[in-house]
């Protein structure tokens, strides 16, 4: 550390880093004069300066540690030693005792000698500072506290009376506000609540919940990729299932088949829906829940990162009168989102939308849209075989997933129609063997179908860290672009999880039903015949449309090569 670290001012201590410019912090300075703000707060409000660079610069300078608390977990024993509300004002997290007696910390401001000074009069121990940016150090005093805090709690509730953790714990039913959850609720209410909570907050997909022979781990999956969230002990799961199984409105006593069930919670004014799966595993039951925004915030053509001419093509083709328009690819693959975001673009007052969908993922006014009910006997069939009575101008099918359901939609087609709706195949022309293996001839395919679009989505490079290269040349070659052409590979920080990526970018193909690949569909032509038609007319494979935004700079070239379609 520098000799003269507690002297030193961070404004000078920037400008010497090369940081900031003299004339940035005098404004900043100046600015401070009205504000009464810190100087750091002054220089990130402004865009002066960003958090990761102020962490480097303090970092480098300092000659501290500069740390990321998005994979680093601090100890239990590092955690208890410091109280909460002390770290939370000081705005200091612990992260280990260390052999010498010392306590690593980490924190946004090392300058703040106040702070490090009160620190060691409250523990009368002496500590090493590591750098860390401020919404890091914000991110994990709530989580690592909240999150342990419930956690002991749970397991010394279930190890003193298990028959007693459920108390306090509400009936399913209404969306439920978790975010009031309070400390005076059962421990593994809370625990479940703060899991929750911190998955709304982190924008995750999926939580997987899952027992092994010691201990149980909780994973979020994040853009894509999986990252750990808590670990706890075995014997705290049955408690930790049983709650989940109870606000999901799941049989609790059964542990011996797959279940499935749903939860709707109200995290600060937002409606998510969970979708719960239980599956029996040999040393307990794992539990994967699936989040579902309730808002439409995400949906919209703008938001999925096409090109123009890529929304262009797909807005003209579902203003056709009638016909079928498919949306292609794996589970995941934000087809639905797609789908609604094109839904968005025909919702007006004088069309009559109607949808049939399990489940509903998004609510939409001006849309009516119906839940299918197995258990009920509202399938899919039923429900687009009513909705046919319902006088629709277009209709959403969420998945045609047998040959009743694509039946019904190429006759609901035929008759004048619009139809939207999701298929599981690997790229556009494959969807067309795909209706042909449930049994649609061949003639009613190619009077029908109008457009199919597959898409996948790729990881977006972290514009914070992203760093450019020039594309080899053997890449550039094979895929048609400039050799040398600059392009951006995934680095990592604290904004992305130091994962290089952060949020996702849709890569759709795009096959519009011409009168040529009419004719071949009509003739049960070879998939590779339909495909090269496609190619002709202006389609452009996924690999091209994903090579595109490489060129852009918007993903990687890993992403891009990651990118699995199968041509047979």
């Amino acid at each position: 550390m520098h000799e003269d670290w507690r002297h030193l001012k961070l404004g000078d201590l920037l400008v010497d880093a090369g940081a900031i410019a003299k004339a940035t912090l005098d404004a900043a300075l100046e600015e401070q004069k009205i504000s009464r703000m810190r100087l750091g707060e002054i220089l990130l409000k402004n865009g002066w300066l960003t958090e990761r660079q102020l962490a480097e610069a303090l970092s480098r300078q300092l000659k501290l540690p500069l740390v990321s608390l998005s994979k680093f977990k601090p100890t239990k024993d590092a955690i208890k030693v410091i109280p909460e509300a002390v770290a939370q004002r000081l705005e200091i997290v612990p992260l280990a005792i260390l052999e010498s007696g010392k306590i690593a910390i980490a924190m946004s401001d090392p300058l703040n000698v106040i702070a490090v000074d009160e620190l060691r009069m409250i523990t009368n121990v002496e500590f090493e500072i590591n750098v860390a940016t401020a919404s890091d150090v914000r991110r994990a005093l709530m989580n690592f506290y909240k999150v342990q805090n419930s956690l002991d709690d749970a397991i010394g509730e279930v190890t003193s009376n298990e028959d007693e953790f459920a108390k306090g714990i509400v009936s399913a039913g209404m969306a439920q506000d978790i975010s009031g959850v309070s400390a005076d609720d059962a421990p593994v209410v809370r625990l479940v609540s703060n899991i929750l909570e911190q998955a709304v907050k982190d924008m995750v997909s999926d939580i997987h919940i899952e027992v092994y022979e010691k201990v149980s781990k909780v994973r979020y999956r994040i853009d894509g990729s999986l990252f750990e969230h808590i670990e706890y002990p075995s014997s705290l799961h049955p408690a930790v299932v049983s709650r989940i199984k109870i606000i999901a409105g799941m049989d609790i006593s059964e542990r011996r088949k797959p279940q499935d069930g749903r939860i709707l919670v109200k995290i600060k004014d937002r409606r998510i829906d969970l979708r719960v799966s239980a599956l029996p595993a040999i040393y307990g039951e794992k539990m994967v829940m699936r989040l579902l925004d309730q808002t439409t915030s995400k949906v919209g053509l703008s938001n999925l990162g096409l090109f123009d001419d890529d929304i262009r093509v797909m807005t003209n083709n579902i203003n056709a009168p009638h016909g079928i328009f498919l949306m292609t690819g794996p589970t995941g693959s934000g087809k639905s989102t797609s789908l609604y975001s094109l839904l968005e673009v025909l919702n007006k007052p004088d069309v009559n939308i109607i949808t049939v969908e399990d489940p509903v993922e998004y609510t939409v006014e001006g849309i009516n849209q119906v839940q299918v009910n197995e258990k009920a006997g509202l399938t899919f069939t039923e429900a687009l075989r009513a909705i046919l009575r319902q006088d629709p101008d277009k209709i959403m099918v969420g998945e045609i997933r047998d040959y009743p359901t694509a039946e019904l939609a190429i006759r609901a087609a035929l008759t004048g129609h619009l139809v939207l709706s999701t298929l599981h195949t690997n790229d556009a022309p494959s969807s067309v063997m795909r209706l042909m293996d449930m049994g649609i001839p061949s003639y009613l395919i190619s009077t029908s179908l109008v457009t199919v679009v597959a898409q996948r989505l790729l990881r977006r490079l972290c514009p914070r860290c992203k760093s450019q290269y020039p594309l080899p040349a053997a890449i550039a070659e094979a895929h048609g672009v400039e050799p040398g052409t600059l392009v951006y590979e995934p680095v990592g920080c604290d904004d992305c999880r130091n994962s290089g990526y952060k949020g996702r970018v849709a890569v759709v193909e795009i096959m519009e039903v011409n009168e040529k690949i009419k004719y071949l569909i009509n003739e049960k032509a070879s998939m590779p015949l339909i495909r090269d038609a496609a190619i002709e007319s202006g389609m452009r494979l996924l690999t091209q449309s994903a090579m595109r935004n490489v060129v852009k700079g918007v993903t990687s070239i890993e992403e891009m090569l990651a990118l699995s379609v199968h041509h047979e």
